[in-house]
């Protein structure tokens, strides 16, 4: 009996007592599980989402919105960024103190001329303290995927505490899931067998995250 055998032999098992026609749909699921892990006031969730990115190796600043632009301005200079990418919704206001040439998000676009550009700057739909995960969802302000995952550094500012949320729950439905979703914890690594962390593998080697007070 093959591998393949032995599996479809338990999956038949496992159904012998649902009704013929019955679809997953028919029973409703239960979703009363616990969507957030303790009582946190919201400066508290800021805090957590700070910590969390920071722990994931993730660079993070604090800014008020008069202090946007010469921040966003100072950080490109300091990774001597020439060329930036500007997604089509971004506040023109955030990179009108920058030097750098901006690079506009088009789909006609290659990888490899994305890959020549020196970092990428954009907004973000949600941002999840308990993981410290900041999700994209292709909005006018974020662009398209490609932009976040070809270009070595990301510049991604989160408003807060209006785009915090505590948990994934709570982010969910925050989020369409028709909408091409791209979920980042700390900028793109991998570690081998033998635990060599390798970083801007599949992704931006440097994840720098700016917490825009609101």
């Amino acid at each position: 009996m093959s591998g393949r055998d032995v599996v479809l032999a338990r999956v038949r098992r496992a159904l012998a007592d649902v009704p013929r026609g019955e679809g997953p749909e028919d029973w409703p699921v239960e979703r009363d599980y616990r969507r957030v892990h303790g009582s946190r006031t919201t400066a508290q969730t800021v805090e957590l989402l700070a910590e969390n990115l920071a722990d994931y190796r993730a660079i993070v600043h604090r800014c008020a919105a008069d202090g946007l632009p010469a921040l966003i301005r100072r950080l490109l200079a300091e990774r001597g960024a020439e060329t930036v990418v500007v997604p089509p919704g971004l506040d023109p206001a955030w990179l009108a103190a920058t030097d750098a040439a901006l690079v506009p998000d088009r789909a006609a676009q290659t990888a490899r001329e994305l890959d020549a550009v020196d970092s990428v700057v954009t907004g973000c739909a949600v941002a999840i303290a308990e993981t410290g995960t900041l999700v994209l969802d292709g909005g006018p302000d974020q662009g398209r995927r490609r932009i976040t995952l070809v270009p070595d550094h990301h510049l991604c500012v989160v408003r807060v505490p209006g785009q915090v949320v505590g948990s994934v729950p709570q982010a969910l439905p925050r989020l369409a899931p028709d909408r091409p979703l791209t979920w980042i914890s700390g900028p793109s690594a991998t570690s081998d067998i033998e635990l060599d962390r390798v970083e801007g593998v599949h992704g931006p080697r440097t994840l720098e995250v700016i917490l825009l007070a609101e």
